[in-house]
């Protein structure tokens, strides 16, 4: 049985007439999602931000683009045999999505530690998820072993013309909707939307820098969606050629950038759609002129947005976690807890700790969390503190 996967021999740069093409073709599957501007990142960034919200796309990503102009270009052989991908979450919902819009069959391999977030909305979708493997190679090996053995359409996630210039649709609504933006801020995982929206606004508005945003990563990056170990050979040499400039952030940049765009934007955002907002708030965007950051998806998972809401917010100062010591006697705890409040601080737990930390006897460990308002809230907290005659140690 062979698959109907084109070769990667076979395979050449899109142009912006495939784009355009698919733009027509995609159009009644898809939503042109909103660009915002922040005022907060415009504030922070002193230059006006614009936001394109990927996030709010149909599958919660932009990967849906891709599929749908994939999967509408097969023959009536290639779709009776089906599709299979391999995916770490969007682009396996997005060709689940577009398979069942279609009336195809998917079969979907992803890492077994993938998201719940992305798993779940795969099957919802109608496709048959399949968890193998630790990172997203693994998956990608099975997939391929899936399509030769059965005949099957593997759908490649950016190594593809098709999915390319899907995904290029993104760059012609933006070059409508921000015709006076200076830069965007575009992600790079395997390089499928890059690639696309670089070959749309080179064609559409050439004099536009684009800088490709990549996630710094020595293993687990938080930006799961773009957690490849490089971009394809087809998509390299379009970025290469298209691209000013790529620079990388952190996951603790990419944290405080979710953080920010859910307080202030009221925008879920993952790991890798908050990238481009991540380069902004550490200075790593040259020039002073309009920009606009792709927010490429939203599928974060829930416990993961949980704990780096956490973190940001702590980071920020308005959480604070600390230890102290008091004696252990009636009226002690009160006296610290009193002590709080007055300096208006909202005490949201306290652990008391007997065994297993060092104490005199007679004394007893506490552990509280504090929300607070900022970081100079929380110095004036631990001053008190100390100048009341309370120990402490600040955790976090």
């Amino acid at each position: 049985m062979r698959s109907f996967a084109p070769s990667l021999a076979t395979r050449t740069t899109p142009t912006i007439a495939d784009v355009e093409a698919a733009r027509e073709r995609i159009a009644p599957y898809i939503r042109t999602t909103p660009v915002y501007e922040s005022d907060s990142l415009t504030r922070a960034c002193g230059r006006t931000v614009r936001l394109k919200a990927e996030n709010l796309q149909r599958t919660g990503s932009f990967k849906i683009r891709g599929a749908v102009n994939t999967l509408s270009t097969l023959s009536q052989e290639e779709r009776a045999a089906g599709v299979i991908a391999a995916s770490a979450g969007n682009h396996g919902q997005a060709v689940a999505r577009a398979a069942r819009d279609l009336g195809i069959d998917a079969t979907i391999f992803m890492p077994q530690d993938a998201p719940m977030a992305k798993v779940e909305p795969t099957i919802s979708y109608g496709g048959q998820a399949v968890l193998v493997g630790n990172v997203l190679e693994d998956a990608f090996v099975e997939a391929q072993r899936r399509a030769e053995e059965t005949g099957g359409v593997f759908v490649h996630a950016y190594e593809d013309e098709r999915v390319i210039a899907g995904q290029g649709t993104l760059g012609v609504e933006l070059a409508e909707q921000v015709p006076d933006c200076d830069t965007v801020l575009i992600p790079i995982g395997g390089g499928g939307l890059a690639s696309g929206i670089a070959i749309a606004m080179r064609a559409l508005r050439p004099e536009v820098r684009l800088i490709g945003i990549e996630a710094r990563r020595e293993g687990y990056t938080i930006a799961d969606g773009i957690a490849v170990k490089q971009p394809g050979a087809l998509t390299s040499s379009i970025l290469d050629e298209l691209l000013d400039d790529v620079v990388r952030v952190t996951d603790e940049e990419i944290s405080e950038a979710i953080t920010l765009l859910l307080e202030r934007s009221k925008l879920v955002v993952e790991g890798a759609g908050a990238v481009g907002v991540a380069a902004l708030l550490t200075g790593k965007v040259p020039g002073d002129g309009p920009v606009c950051a792709l927010l490429s998806g939203g599928n974060i998972d829930p416990t993961l947005l949980i704990s780096v809401m956490r973190h940001g917010l702590t980071a920020a100062g308005r959480y604070l976690v600390i230890r102290s010591r008091l004696p252990d006697r009636p009226g002690e705890l009160i006296k610290l807890l009193d002590l709080i409040a007055r300096e208006r601080g909202n005490l949201v737990s306290v652990e008391h700790h007997r065994e297993g930390v060092s104490l005199d006897l007679g004394d007893t460990g506490v552990e509280l969390t504090i929300v607070t308002r900022n970081e100079e809230h929380c110095r004036r907290i631990l001053q008190s503190m100390e100048a009341h005659g309370f120990p402490v140690e600040r955790i976090r």
